[in-house]
C-alpha cells in the first residue's frame, strides 16, 4: 500500500448530518417541480428543457455533497450559509415550470446565489488541498452561473443556448483544470450521501403514483397498476442498492489514491449519476401517466418515457459500475435493450408495458443473483 492510499484511507469519516437531510427536501420539491414539468410537455422541447435544468441544477447539487464532504456542518456560521444555499435552491424549484419563461430570472438569481454560496464555504472552510482546488474551480462554476443568470434575461431559444454554454462549461472544467485530484474524499460519506439523493428520486416516482390515483375509484385495476408501479421503483432501488452495491462502492473508492478516488468521484458519482437521476425522473413521468390509463392504451411519450427511463437509469448505472469495476454489464446492457423494446407494448396497454418492465428488471436481478455480480 503506498503512503498516499493509507493517508486517504485514513482520512477522518463521518456520517451524513441530518442538516444535510434537512437539506434535501429541498432537492424532494426540485425532482417534483421537475417531473411535474416533463409530465405537462412530454414533446422533444420540453424534454430538452428539463435535461437542461437537471443537469445544471444537479452540478451544483453534487458541488454541494462535495462540499459537505469537506466542510462539516457543524459551526453557526457554516449552517446558516448552507441555509442561504438552500434558500437559493428552492428559488430554483420555485422557478422550474416556468425557467423558459417569465421565471427565468429568478431562476438565475437563484442559481447565483446557491454557487456564491457555495465557492466562498468551500474556499474558506475546505482545508489547504481542496481549497486550493476549489480556488481553481470557483471561477469555472460562477462563469457557468453568469452564463445561467444572464441567459435568464433572454428570449427562450437564446436562454436555451446560454445554459447549454453553461452545462459545456461545467463539463469541461475539470478537465480545463487538472487539479480536481487535490480534493480530499470521505468515502462512507460520500457515497451515503449520493445514496440518499437516489433515495429522494425513487421517492419521487412513488409520489407520482399517488398523484396518478388521486381522485380515481379505488378498484382493483387501480390496485394491480399501483402495485405495479411500486413493484418497478422497488426494482430500480435493487438495482442501485442490493447485493451490497454501495458498499462496494465505498470499498472502491477507499482503496484508491486521493487523485484517483476525486477522479472517479467526479466520473462515477457525477456523470453517471446524472443519467440515474435523470432516468428515475423519466420513468416517474411514466408511471404517473399509467395509473390513470391502466388499461388503455399510451401515446408514444408515456410509452416512451417508461421504456426509456428505465434505459436511462441502467446505462447510468451501467457506467457507475464498470468505472468503478464493482460488478459485470452484461445483463444489464441487455436488459436496457430490453427497456426499449417494452414501448410497443405499452401503445397497445399500459399496464402491460409496466407488467413487461417488471418482468424485465425482475430477470436481471435473477440473473445476477445467481451469477452473484
Amino acid at each position: 500500500m503506498s503512503a498516499e492510499t493509507h493517508e486517504a484511507q485514513e482520512e477522518t469519516e463521518y456520517r451524513v448530518s441530518t442538516l444535510e437531510l434537512f437539506f434535501d427536501l429541498v432537492f424532494v420539491f426540485t425532482i417534483t417541480q421537475l417531473t411535474g414539468t416533463l409530465a405537462g410537455d412530454t414533446s422533444p422541447l420540453g424534454f430538452a428543457q428539463v435535461v437542461i435544468m437537471l443537469c445544471v441544477i444537479l452540478w451544483m447539487y453534487f458541488g454541494y455533497v462535495w462540499l459537505t464532504n469537506a466542510v462539516q456542518p457543524n459551526t453557526t456560521v457554516r449552517r446558516l450559509l448552507l441555509m442561504g444555499g438552500m434558500g437559493g435552491f428552492l428559488v430554483i424549484a420555485l422557478a422550474i415550470p416556468n425557467a423558459f419563461g417569465a421565471a427565468g430570472i429568478a431562476f438565475g438569481v437563484g442559481y447565483l446565489i446557491v454557487n456564491l454560496v457555495h465557492s466562498g464555504l468551500f474556499i474558506s472552510a475546505g482545508g489547504p488541498g481542496s481549497a486550493a482546488a476549489m480556488a481553481r474551480l470557483a471561477p469555472f462554476n460562477l462563469g457557468s452561473a453568469g452564463l445561467v443568470f444572464v441567459g435568464g434575461f433572454l428570449p427562450s431559444t437564446w436562454r436555451a443556448v446560454a445554459w447549454l454554454a453553461a452545462v459545456a462549461l461545467m463539463i469541461l472544467s475539470p478537465y480545463v483544470n487538472r487539479r480536481h485530484g487535490e480534493f480530499r474524499i470521505r468515502s462512507a460519506h460520500f457515497v451515503e450521501r449520493h445514496g440518499l439523493v437516489v433515495i429522494v428520486a425513487l421517492g419521487e416516482s412513488v409520489i407520482a403514483i399517488g398523484i396518478g390515483a388521486a381522485g380515481l375509484p379505488i378498484n382493483l385495476q387501480l390496485i394491480i397498476a399501483a402495485l405495479l408501479g411500486l413493484t418497478l421503483v422497488y426494482q430500480l432501488w435493487w438495482c442501485y442498492f442490493g447485493r451490497e452495491q454501495d458498499v462496494r462502492a465505498e470499498h472502491a473508492l477507499a482503496n484508491m489514491t486521493q487523485s484517483e478516488r476525486a477522479r472517479a468521484a467526479l466520473s462515477a458519482f457525477g456523470w453517471a449519476h446524472a443519467p440515474i437521476l435523470l432516468g428515475i425522473v423519466v420513468l416517474a413521468v411514466g408511471v404517473k401517466k399509467t395509473i390513470g390509463h391502466a388499461t388503455e392504451h399510451l401515446y408514444l411519450s408515456g410509452a416512451l418515457a417508461l421504456g426509456g427511463g428505465a434505459a436511462i437509469f441502467l446505462v447510468g448505472e451501467i457506467y457507475f459500475r464498470w468505472r468503478l469495476k464493482i460488478g459485470t454489464n452484461k445483463w444489464r446492457i441487455i436488459a436496457a435493450g430490453a427497456a426499449l423494446a417494452t414501448v410497443p407494448i405499452g401503445l397497445w396497454l399500459a399496464m402491460a408495458q409496466v407488467a413487461a418492465l417488471v418482468v424485465v428488471l425482475g430477470a436481471l436481478l435473477a440473473l445476477e443473483g445467481k451469477q452473484r455480480v
